[in-house]
């Protein structure tokens, strides 16, 4: 089993992600004591990049790859917002979401899309790229909350082509649609294919 080191914080989100790795024969692993990256770039991209090479910088062992995910969700009434403040929109997961309905209560019906993007890079113990996704999934935002399931803003974000909200969705479901499924089945792939040891 391949072990990579994902810039994370959140065993949830190691435990989505392992939900479709580990058949490809690779494990993703919380990042060494003293990980906490800054996140002050421009793009998803950027931020991505910053928090893979904080997570290399303070690996102690013999792990040799390290994979961050920046992610957040673009609505199109508020210009791209949250966009790449969307962890940061406000204090808890429900303030975000009350936040983000309470901005968009003047929004018509059809200026209420958005889209949920995830940019994955890839790099090595020196902090070269070895490889970059990025994954998107499109739909729009609820009026009110529904669904028990998933994180963040998912019981307000309804996925396109499904009238179903992002935390009404099962874990495989959601794996299949996600930004963060989309972009690392592409990542996963390119991994096996790049026969990494």
């Amino acid at each position: 089993m391949l072990k990579i080191v994902l810039a994370t914080s959140n065993p949830h989100k190691i435990e989505e992600i392992n939900s479709v790795s580990v058949p490809f024969g690779i494990e993703f692993v919380l990042p060494d004591e003293g990980f906490n990256p800054i996140e002050d770039g421009s793009t998803f991209e950027e931020n991505s990049y910053a928090k893979a090479l904080a997570a290399a910088q303070c690996e102690m062992g013999e792990r040799k790859y390290f994979m961050a995910d920046d992610s957040g969700l673009c609505v199109d009434f508020l210009n791209g917002a949250p966009g790449l403040k969307s962890a940061r929109y406000a204090p808890s997961a429900q303030e975000k979401i009350e936040k983000l309905l309470d901005a968009l209560k003047d929004a018509k019906e059809n200026q209420r899309g958005a889209k949920f993007v995830c940019s994955l890079v890839l790099i090595d113990k020196t902090g070269n790229i070895l490889n970059k996704t990025t994954g998107i999934c499109k739909g729009k935002i609820a009026h009110n909350q529904c669904g028990e399931g998933g994180f963040g803003y998912d019981p307000i974000f309804i996925v396109e082509n499904k009238n179903k909200t992002m935390a009404e969705l099962s874990q495989d479901e959601k794996s299949k649609v996600s930004h963060r499924g989309r972009a690392l089945m592409d990542m996963l792939v390119w991994i096996k294919c790049a026969n990494l040891k």
